[in-house]
């Protein structure tokens, strides 16, 4: 009777131990079927002190669901407080833009990437005003950087294989032409933007001396602007005849891929502003333009195929989808099949990209939440639905994103 309880008892152990291995076996298998379709870099502070030196963190996506899940080693943005990140098209070369402080000044940072999402960090170019954002031209042969809070400034470095090389071109950012007699006041830039066939650089800002809320105003110029820039020979930058008018306090600047559209954030308005382009550099406001947002618009994408836009609003702590129309630019507020259009994030999103690969996933950095925020895209209605497990906890204070295809995956963009 023993004997029997004994060997009972050993078939049972012996049962359980088959089913805890099946379903080992199972949750390797699962595992081993995630493909990563994207890396995914984010921006912050690594700690919360004055002076807290800035990391770049890596995450991979998940080509099924869109989730993060820590990716290559975390590692030090190069400098203090990391603000914007840019990169080649080629997605062999990544740019961060440092603040710094007062007693450190501001940089851009070069890493190369390699194929499994690792930074290595290459070369530096210290920059003698506090920079504000960049950008890439699409062959990856000019890096843009808009810098100062006093005396605002745009410069044209030139770039060799990814290596950062000297300035070809530097463009203070001043009210000219029409509005001389405001070329006094203090500008401060916010955004940059290059269009995709890299004829024309885009640049934000608002007149502080118009625009100065808590403080006093000393102009009545018009507090919004976009400078534009032509591009020449040897990345010489010419100057529009005049700077255009752009609200009240635009935070974000993007141009659709087929170098026809140009969307500016009014953070102070809550509103998107529409441009067509014309004659190739020439801005003209959309017709039934601004265009409302939620409260705050920090930031702003257009999709890779030119369909949607996303707008970050960082005091409503939500993205709005667009739908672009074709034939002219105008946006129109994209709803989802409850018929909201609003699509919560943690708190304060300051930054939202599209991901590289397939153009099917939206992340927000959420600089107060401490996270990302996850969006799958539908590719026939740009309505957004949050990904598995969204939030995804970051270190601290995100600032900026990037992404970059992983692997043999084609990526959805529009040849211009």
């Amino acid at each position: 009777m023993k004997f029997s309880k004994l060997s009972q008892l050993f078939l049972v152990s012996r049962i359980f131990l088959i089913a805890m291995t099946g379903l080992l076996m199972a949750t390797l298998l699962t595992s081993c079927e995630i493909v990563t379709i994207d890396y995914l870099f984010v921006a912050n502070s690594a700690g919360s002190g004055t002076g807290a030196a800035g990391q770049i963190e890596t995450y991979d996506v998940d080509s099924k669901t869109g989730a993060l899940r820590s990716g290559a080693p975390t590692v030090p943005s190069g400098g203090i407080n990391p603000i914007s990140m840019a990169m080649t098209s080629d997605y062999a070369n990544l740019y961060v833009a440092n603040q710094g402080t007062s007693s450190s000044p501001g940089s851009v940072v070069h890493f190369a990437i390699a194929s499994n999402g690792v930074l290595t960090q290459k070369d530096t170019v210290a920059t003698s005003s506090t920079p504000v954002s960049i950008a890439v031209n699409a062959p990856g042969t000019y890096l843009y950087v808009v810098s100062g809070t006093t005396s605002a400034t745009l410069t044209a470095y030139s770039l060799s294989s990814g290596t950062i090389g000297a300035a070809v071109a530097t463009k203070p950012l001043k009210l000219y032409n029409t509005y001389a007699s405001y070329s006094s006041d203090v500008i401060v830039p916010t955004g940059v933007t290059v269009l995709a066939n890299s004829s024309t650089v885009y640049v934000t800002a608002y007149d502080q001396s118009a625009y100065n809320p808590g403080g006093t105003t000393t102009s009545t110029a018009n507090p919004g602007w976009v400078f534009g820039f032509t591009v020449g020979s040897g990345g010489v930058l010419t100057a529009a005849t005049n700077p255009y008018e752009a609200g009240v306090k635009p935070t974000a600047i993007v141009a659709d891929p087929t170098n026809r559209f140009v969307y500016v954030t009014d953070f102070a308005s809550n509103e998107l502003i529409g441009y067509t382009i014309q004659d190739g550099s020439t801005l003209d406001f959309m017709v039934n333009g601004p265009f409302s947002t939620g409260n705050e618009p920090q930031a702003v994408v257009v999709d890779p195929r030119g369909l949607y836009i996303y707008v970050a609003n960082a005091l409503d702590s939500s993205v709005l989808a667009y739908v672009i129309t074709l034939a002219t630019g105008a946006p129109s507020v994209a709803a989802n099949p409850t018929g909201s259009a609003t699509n919560s994030t943690d708190t304060m999103p300051v930054a939202v990209l599209v991901d590289a690969a397939l153009g099917r996933f939206v992340y927000t950095a959420n600089y107060q939440g401490n996270s990302i925020s996850g969006f799958e895209l539908n590719p026939n209605t740009g309505t957004l639905a949050p990904t598995q497990a969204t939030p995804y906890p970051t270190g601290y204070k995100p600032s900026a994103l990037a992404s970059v295809p992983h692997g043999n995956h084609a990526v959805q963009s529009v040849n211009p």
